[in-house]
C-alpha cells in the first residue's frame, strides 16, 4: 500500500506540472480591436453647383474641383506640408543646374476604362493648357516657355529655359485622355460630352447624376477598379449641392448628408455644440496684410524701420479676428504659411503693446505737439497718411478698427474705401497709394515663392507694391528659387523669413481658417495644415472609413527555460 501510495503522489504531481505547462502554452486573448474595413457610402453637401467635371475647366468652379480631385491625377500631388509626392509619375529626378527634369510614369496606371496612361496624354492636356483660355495667362505663358520631350510611353523630359524650382508646383493638374478627347477640337472643348461622362485615372470613376426636379443635385463616384495606388476603404462617394452653409448643414441634421463642405461662421456656432458632428479647423492660402508705400516721398516716414514696428506694435490683432472674423483666423507673423516645409517657427513674433509703440515713436523724435492736436509730429512731418482698404462691409470695420488703434498712438489714418479691383489695377499697381489693406492669394502654390511679392526686381511692374528694396532678402529668394534641394531651400527661406520680420516692409495681419464638418461615424480623418486648395479637405480621404471590423489578437506566451 505504501509502494501504491507513493506511485500515485508521483503521477498526481507529474499530472499537475502537465496540466501547467499546458497552461503557459494558452494564447493571451488580447483585448476586441475595431479595425478599418472596406466599404459604406459617403455623402457630402457641397456649396456650389455642378459646372464641368474637367480639371482644365474647374478654375474658377470649387465644387467640380472638390469632385474632379477624385476622378483625375496629377503627375504628382502634396503632402500635409506642402513637399511634393509621387502620384502618375513614380519617381522624378533634376539636373544639378535645374533646368531638366525627368519624369517617370507608373507602369500600372490606367484609365478607368482599362487604357494604359502613358506621356502622351501628358504632352496632349499641356497642349490643351497652353491653349485654353480657362487657365491663367501666367501659366500658360509658363508651359509654352518649356520643351516637352516624350522618351518613351513611361518617360518624358522638360526642359525649362532657366532654373525654377516652384516648378513642380504647376504639375498637380488632372492629365486627360488623349484617346478620348484628341478629337475633340480645344475651342469645343468646354461642350464635350466628355465633361459630364469623365473618364479619369483615380481613386474614384464617375458613376452617376442626382437627378431631382429637371435638375442636377448630386453626383455620385464609386471605386475605381484598377486604381494603381491604394484603394480607399470607402466604396462610394456622393457629393450633393446646396446654395450655402446653411442648406447644407440643415441636410447634415435631417441625416442626408455625413459632411457639410464648409462651415461658415453663420452655422459655426450651432455647429461646434452639435454632439453628431466634428469640426475641423485649418488656415486658407490666404494672407491679410498692411501693405505699405515705402517708396513714396510723401509718407517718407514708412522708410524708417522703427515707425513700421510701431505701426506693428499698436495694432491689435487678436480683437480684428475676434471681433470680425468671430475668432476664425490665426494672426500672422509673417509672409509664409504656419505648416509649410518653408515656415521658419523661430521668427521674431510682435504682439500689441501700444506703449511700447508710443516710446518707440518718441525714441524716433515723433511727439504730440504742444499747440494741441493727438497727432505726433517731428520737423513739421506728420504721423498721417490715406489708407485704403477694400469698399465691403468686413474690410471696412478692420480698417476702421485699425484707425482706431493707430489713433491711440498718435498716428492719424484717412481711411478709404474702395472697390478691390480698383485698389489692385489703380492704386497698387500704379505705386500711387501710401498705405492699403490686401488680402494675398496663396491659393494652389504648395511653393511658397516668395519672390514676386518682395524681391527687388518686381518693385516695378511687378505685385512688390511696397516696392521694399532690401537686397539681402532679395538674394535669399534668388537662389531659393534656383535650388532643387528642399532643405537647402528650407535654410534660405529661414534667412529670408528673418530679414522680413526685422525689417517688417509691411504689416501681416492674420490668416483666415477654414472649418470643415463630418459625422462623427467618419473614421480615419486627417486635414492638411494649410490647405492650398479647398478641395485639398480630402487630400487623404484614401484613410477615411465608415465600417469597421472586429478582431481578437492572441499571442502564444513561450515558457521560461
Amino acid at each position: 500500500m505504501r509502494r501504491l501510495r507513493w506511485q500515485i503522489l508521483v503521477v498526481a504531481i507529474t499530472l499537475m506540472v502537465v496540466a501547467v505547462l499546458l497552461l503557459s502554452q494558452q494564447p493571451a486573448l488580447a483585448p476586441v480591436l475595431s479595425r478599418p474595413s472596406s466599404g459604406g457610402i459617403y455623402t457630402e453637401g457641397l456649396i456650389g453647383s455642378l459646372g464641368r467635371l474637367n480639371p482644365l475647366l474647374d478654375w474658377n468652379n470649387p465644387s467640380d474641383r472638390d469632385v474632379d480631385g477624385l476622378v483625375f491625377s496629377g503627375l504628382i500631388k502634396f503632402d500635409s506640408r506642402g513637399l511634393p509626392q509621387p502620384d502618375l509619375a513614380e519617381s522624378w529626378g533634376a539636373t544639378p543646374d535645374g533646368t531638366v527634369y525627368n519624369f517617370t510614369l507608373r507602369s500600372n496606371a490606367v484609365w478607368q476604362d482599362g487604357t494604359p496612361v502613358t506621356s502622351d496624354d501628358v504632352i496632349f492636356t499641356i497642349d490643351l493648357i497652353k491653349s485654353s483660355s480657362f487657365f491663367p495667362q501666367d501659366i500658360k505663358d509658363l508651359w509654352n516657355q518649356i520643351t516637352i520631350t516624350k522618351l518613351d510611353d513611361q518617360n518624358l523630359k522638360f526642359t525649362l529655359p532657366e532654373p525654377f524650382a516652384p516648378f513642380l508646383d504647376y504639375l498637380t493638374f488632372g492629365i486627360l485622355p488623349k484617346h478620348i478627347l484628341a478629337s475633340t477640337p480645344a475651342g469645343q472643348l468646354a461642350s464635350a460630352k466628355f465633361n459630364i461622362s469623365p473618364v479619369g485615372s483615380g481613386p474614384y470613376k464617375f458613376d452617376h447624376f442626382v437627378v431631382e426636379g429637371g435638375h442636377v443635385a448630386g453626383v455620385v463616384l464609386t471605386l475605381s477598379d484598377n486604381y494603381y495606388g491604394q484603394k480607399p476603404y470607402i466604396q462610394q462617394v456622393v457629393f450633393r449641392y446646396y446654395p450655402d452653409s446653411k442648406s447644407a448643414y440643415d441636410a447634415f441634421k435631417q441625416g442626408e448628408v455625413l459632411g457639410v463642405s464648409q462651415l461658415t461662421t453663420d452655422v459655426l456656432p450651432e455647429a461646434l455644440s452639435d454632439p453628431n458632428l466634428m469640426v475641423y479647423t485649418t488656415s486658407l492660402p490666404q494672407m491679410s496684410i498692411v501693405l505699405l508705400n515705402l517708396n513714396n516721398n510723401q509718407v517718407s516716414f514708412f522708410q524708417d524701420a522703427n515707425i513700421r514696428r510701431a505701426l506693428m506694435m499698436g495694432l491689435n490683432r487678436d480683437y480684428i479676428i475676434s471681433a470680425f472674423l468671430k475668432g476664425e483666423g490665426i494672426v500672422a507673423d509673417g509672409p509664409i504659411l504656419p505648416g509649410s516645409w518653408a515656415h521658419y517657427d523661430g521668427i521674431d513674433r510682435i504682439g500689441y503693446d501700444p506703449d511700447a509703440a508710443v516710446s518707440l515713436l518718441k525714441q524716433e523724435g515723433y511727439v504730440i505737439p504742444s499747440s494741441g492736436g493727438m497727432v505726433r509730429s517731428k520737423n513739421s512731418q506728420t504721423l498721417a497718411f490715406t489708407f485704403l482698404y477694400p469698399q465691403d462691409a468686413l474690410h471696412t470695420q478692420i480698417a476702421k478698427a485699425i484707425q482706431q488703434d493707430w489713433a491711440q498712438i498718435g498716428v492719424q489714418a484717412n481711411i478709404q474705401g474702395v472697390p478691390y479691383d480698383q485698389l489692385i489695377s489703380n492704386s497698387l499697381a500704379s505705386r500711387s497709394y501710401q498705405a492699403a489693406l490686401v488680402d494675398l492669394n496663396l491659393a494652389r502654390t504648395p511653393d511658397p515663392d516668395p519672390y514676386p511679392f518682395w524681391h527687388q526686381s518686381e518693385a516695378t511692374g511687378g505685385q512688390n507694391y511696397s516696392q521694399w528694396n532690401n537686397r539681402a532678402a532679395s538674394e535669399y529668394l534668388e537662389q531659393a528659387r534656383t535650388e532643387t534641394d528642399f532643405t537647402v531651400r528650407a535654410r534660405l527661406y529661414r534667412n529670408f523669413q528673418v530679414v522680413f520680420t526685422t525689417d517688417l516692409p509691411s504689416l501681416p495681419l492674420y490668416y483666415p481658417v477654414y472649418n470643415y464638418g463630418l459625422s462623427s461615424q467618419v473614421q480615419g480623418v486627417q486635414i492638411p495644415m494649410p490647405m492650398y486648395d479647398t478641395s485639398d479637405r480630402l487630400a487623404f480621404i484614401g484613410d477615411w472609413y465608415l465600417v469597421t471590423r472586429r478582431t481578437i489578437e492572441s499571442t502564444a506566451v513561450p515558457t521560461a527555460p
